[in-house]
């Protein structure tokens, strides 16, 4: 039981990381080259996940890369950071939380975890606290924004099973450094083509994405996937319930954001959640597969 709090802590470094991500994006990053905002998201990050790793991908985790770097990271992050610019942090984090019901409901069948019902509660509690705790500001709401919010909740929840799935062994930096360099080299030729050259960026938007880079995308990928594979998908999805939390706390310390009454609410809901959940996320009724070690360190 200790041994499973400490991933579960291990593992909330990372919702609390992506929830100061989108306060950074808004207020740090050029807000008109999103496919270059991904590929300068993801690139660094790989390459020093690489550099500590020092494995390269073969066999089938060259196209399994590409795969999971598309759903986990291209085409996520550029959705994220449409997102973040059409939509209030508010409407776009309450989107994503409702990934913690969708990780459920994927691991069934492709992971043969079963939700039971303390995790299902916890899920619905916390998603129903995150609504409580960031919507109802009479902000403005853009369509496309929502569609790329859902868009991206949807593709990052398959991704995340499917690595559970494919990488039941080996280097979480590894796996986590191929998906982000596969992920940002398909963003590149793309970001050319529709942005043009990469972005001037000044100081502020240097140090913005010197913070994305290590510790909303390196530190908190390692994190994430690290928990993904010692527990379950749907324990994991509860744990990401924190990522509002984060972010309206941080708008609260650093923006001079108001947090009252209903806000207060909205915290205690989801960590109230984000607790029942840990209770019993599954019942694992997994069939046994022969474990899909990773290759051997090459120097």
């Amino acid at each position: 039981m200790e041994a499973r709090w400490r991933w579960i802590l291990v593992t909330a470094i990372a919702p609390i990381a992506w929830g100061s991500n989108y306060f950074v994006t808004r207020q740090f990053l050029p807000p008109d080259s999103p496919l270059w905002g991904a590929a300068l998201r993801a690139l660094p990050a790989g390459a020093l996940l690489l550099l500590v790793a020092r494995r390269l991908p073969r066999g089938s985790w060259w196209w399994r890369s590409l795969v999971l770097g598309t759903l986990n990271v291209g085409a996520f992050f550029i959705l994220i950071y449409v997102a973040s610019q059409l939509l209030p942090s508010s409407v776009a984090s309450t989107i994503m939380a409702t990934s913690a019901v969708v990780l459920m409901l994927l691991a069934w069948p492709l992971l043969s975890e079963r939700p039971a019902a303390p995790g299902v509660a916890g899920a619905l509690v916390g998603v129903v606290g995150v609504g409580v705790l960031l919507l109802g500001d009479g902000a403005a709401v853009q369509p496309w924004g929502v569609a790329a919010s859902i868009t991206a909740m949807f593709m990052s929840s398959f991704g995340y099973v499917l690595t559970k799935r494919w990488a039941p062994t080996g280097s979480t930096v590894a796996v986590t450094s191929w998906q982000l360099i596969g992920g940002g080299m398909l963003i590149v030729p793309f970001a050319v083509i529709a942005e043009g050259p990469p972005p001037v960026l000044d100081a502020p938007a240097l140090l913005g994405f010197g913070y994305v880079t290590i510790v909303a995308t390196a530190l908190a990928y390692v994190a994430w996937f690290a928990g993904l594979r010692r527990l379950p998908a749907g324990t994991v999805g509860v744990v990401g319930l924190l990522n509002p939390v984060a972010g309206v706390l941080l708008g609260t310390l650093l923006a001079g954001e108001v947090f009252g009454p209903r806000h207060a609410v909205g915290t205690v809901l989801v960590l109230a959640g984000v607790l029942i959940g840990q209770q019993g996320a599954v019942v694992v009724a997994r069939v046994r597969r022969p474990a899909q070690r990773l290759p051997p360190v090459r120097t």
